[in-house]
């Protein structure tokens, strides 16, 4: 067991900002969205991507409709260089898209990153050196005036060398790292003296990055380092605010969502929360929380399976089946109460009303997902899974009664498999359980007539391996059929539904009888394309089920009532 960590671990100290204003904002625009996939999220993978898998994933980012990607570190490695270059040399690069590239604060690794921009249209040098007390104190044991000096003699050498491509649009982006731990009078001193040494100007601004290198707090304390800045950063005309979150505490979207309340214009991430350790905030997350609360978030997210199976496939990286939104069972209910819910909601959307179905916080349609992913059937559902299956696939719609059987045997059939139970399957079941011939009873034909206003009847039944008649007469056919057949057996429900139209229609019957007594129910159903042959052949099933003692008795009492429907879909299942 954890023994308490008082010793060991202590918690962040707050930011003394009484009058917080973000907690009463509401989010109404997306921000700047900067993809750093090719950058911050390859450097995060077992194997980097090369040039040609970081140019298709390129693509794909602009795709989506990202205008700001950051493409690389061409510093770090020659691959890296030659990518960048690659986009410029072979003009990939759409007109309404800025590239970044990220460089320490050394000038010959600006240097190097400087170059390989050299032609691009309009490009971001993103510059970085830590300032937190941590790296300050351990790793480069540099003053505070040390790290201050760093930062500026960076700026301002990126200034001088960007001066000489006056064709190419150059954008400054300065980030603190690790900002989210250091002092808040520290960074913005920093931050000030970057904005004055790169000579920023409304128009012509600069990007000022504040990064969670490591999410160190709540959600709420990087809101306000977020808002204290944005309220003390000198020069805030000539600044656009950024935040880098990271998910190290599992809460990056939280807290970029905050961020943005409390003033941040820009964020950076990854697609599906790629980066180091626990990754970037995740840019699809993110943009899709907006969208669900009536924000267009200006990324396009309308085929998202196609987007994460072309990230995974080049990352290596799988989408977590309960990744929200993009994985694969994020819209899909297990649950009986859940899927009944779902069902119910289904069917009461209309097409232009508000989005309000249970469970489903986004239309599915809406990235591209298809209703019948909705609801799947396993050992946990009920009746309201089952019913969704058995209409989307085959268009057949049961009675309550006959559902709550069904349900039940299809439960049974997950619990032996260990497992879903897939559409055919559910209909493997119902075909086993109410369409299916039993040696206590079989349809093998019948003869009517009509004599003094009743309709008598001659039935064959095939019981027990020999075939017996059986004589009646009542208020029409099935009427007859249900007093001939010995018991005494009582008629207690009686449906039909056209299952296909045109000269091959044919009918579903579906008929429940119950003993004298109603002590025992039993239903079973019958396709054929005459309705009276379907309706006798569904009721001698029916009769065959409540003889024999692997009958499936329902519990209930049964409800006496007529009814009608119709089904489509069934007759290719049943051929």
């Amino acid at each position: 067991m954890l023994e308490t960590p008082q010793h060991k671990y202590r918690p962040f100290a707050p930011v003394e900002l009484a009058d917080r204003g973000w907690p009463a904002q509401t989010l109404r625009r997306p921000p700047v969205w900067l993809s750093t996939d090719l950058r911050d999220g390859n450097q995060a993978l077992f194997e980097p991507m090369g040039v040609a898998a970081k140019r298709e994933f390129f693509d794909l980012l602009c795709a989506v409709g990202f205008k700001e990607i950051e493409v690389g570190f061409p510093s770090a490695s020659r691959p890296e260089f030659e990518f960048v270059r690659h986009l410029i040399e072979t003009q990939a690069i759409p007109s309404d898209v800025t590239v970044g590239v990220l460089t320490p604060a050394r000038p010959d690794l600006i240097a190097r990153s400087i170059e390989s921009l050299a032609g691009a249209k309009r490009a971001i040098v993103h510059v970085y050196n830590a300032v937190a007390p941590v790296f300050r104190e351990t790793v480069f044991r540099k003053t505070k005036t040390e790290i201050m000096a760093l930062a500026v003699d960076a700026v301002r050498y990126t200034r001088q060398l960007t001066e000489r491509w006056p064709q190419t649009q150059w954008i400054l982006q300065y980030s603190p790292e690790a900002f989210s731990a250091t002092e808040l009078d520290f960074s913005k001193a920093v931050c000030d003296a970057v904005v004055d040494a790169f000579g920023a100007t409304e128009n012509d601004p600069v990007i000022i990055n504040l990064p969670a290198t490591v999410e160190v707090a709540t959600p709420n304390v990087f809101a306000d380092q977020v808002e204290w800045m944005h309220r003390h950063i000198g020069r805030r005309e000539a600044v656009v605010l950024s935040v880098h979150p990271h998910n190290d505490r599992g809460t990056a979207v939280a807290a970029a969502e905050l961020a943005m309340m409390a003033g941040a214009e820009r964020v950076e991430g990854c697609l599906f929360g790629n980066g180091e350790r626990t990754g970037n905030v995740d840019l699809v997350t993110l943009a899709l929380n907006l969208y669900t609360q009536g924000i267009a978030p200006g990324l396009d997210f309308s085929r998202l399976d196609e987007v994460a199976r072309v990230a995974a496939r080049l990352t290596r990286l799988p989408v977590h089946p309960r990744h929200p939104y993009a994985g694969e069972l994020v819209y899909t209910a297990f649950s009986g109460s859940h899927q009944d819910a779902i069902k119910k909601g289904l069917a009461a959307q209309q097409s232009e009303a508000v989005w309000n179905v249970p469970y489903l916080p986004l239309d599915p349609a809406d990235v591209g997902r298809d209703y019948q992913a909705v609801i799947r059937v396993n050992s946990q559902s009920g009746k309201g899974g089952v019913a969704y299956l058995l209409e989307e696939h085959y268009g057949l719609v049961l009675p309550r009664r006959m559902l709550i059987g069904l349900s039940e045997a299809v439960q049974v059939r997950a619990e032996e498999g260990g497992g879903e139970v897939s559409p055919a399957q559910v209909w493997e079941v119902f075909c086993d359980r109410y369409l299916k011939d039993r040696e206590a009873g079989t349809y093998q034909g019948h003869e009517c007539a009509v004599a003094g206003g009743d309709e008598q009847i001659r039935l064959s039944v095939g019981v027990d391996g020999r075939v017996v008649h059986y004589e009646g007469c009542g208020n029409g056919p099935l009427d007859a059929a249900c007093r001939a057949l010995p018991g005494p057996v009582q008629l207690c429900h009686y449906e039909e539904r056209a299952i296909s139209a045109g000269s091959d229609a044919q009918a579903l019957a579906i008929v429940e009888v119950a003993t004298a007594g109603g002590e025992r129910t039993a239903m079973a159903a019958a396709v054929h394309e005459n309705l009276v042959t379907a309706s006798i052949t569904a009721l001698v099933r029916a009769w065959a089920n409540l003889r024999t003692s692997a009958a499936p008795a329902l519990i209930e009492d049964p409800r006496r009532t007529r009814g009608s429907g119709t089904a489509l879909g069934l007759i290719q299942a049943l051929k």
